[in-house]
């Protein structure tokens, strides 16, 4: 069993920086990979990034690419995402998931509750 809670989202300018946290409780949790997703109005839930259990992997959408970097801690149990020259477009509520090393939302078993992300052009 793997609780998650996710933390750091808010309002920030285009262009600006976030950093996302996916703090974790269970000894098991790096036995799972950690996917972050994210949930804008009216649109279906999308894959942003991913990292294998060991943290060694890593894999960003292309919208991510270039701009989000995962970094992860299996000591402290957080998985961090650091997003950068943040858009409009990157507006939603980010989730982050344990579960198989995966870019489908389905491959993921725990979940975490969410935190909003709004960019303000």
């Amino acid at each position: 069993q793997v609780q998650l809670v996710e933390s750091g989202g808010g309002l920030v300018q285009a262009g600006g920086l976030l950093r996302l946290s996916c703090a974790a409780s269970g000894r098991t949790f790096s036995t799972y990979a950690v996917g972050w997703f994210r949930q804008a109005p009216g649109k279906d839930r999308e894959f942003v990034a991913r990292v294998s259990g060991t943290g060694y992997s890593t894999d960003y959408s292309a919208s991510a690419e270039g701009r989000f970097t995962l970094f992860r801690d299996n000591v402290a149990n957080v998985v961090t995402l650091h997003m950068n020259r943040l858009t409009p477009e990157d507006t939603a509520v980010y989730y982050c998931a344990a579960g198989t090393y995966s870019t489908s939302s389905t491959s993921y078993t725990y979940w975490g509750q969410g935190t909003q992300v709004t960019v303000s052009s």
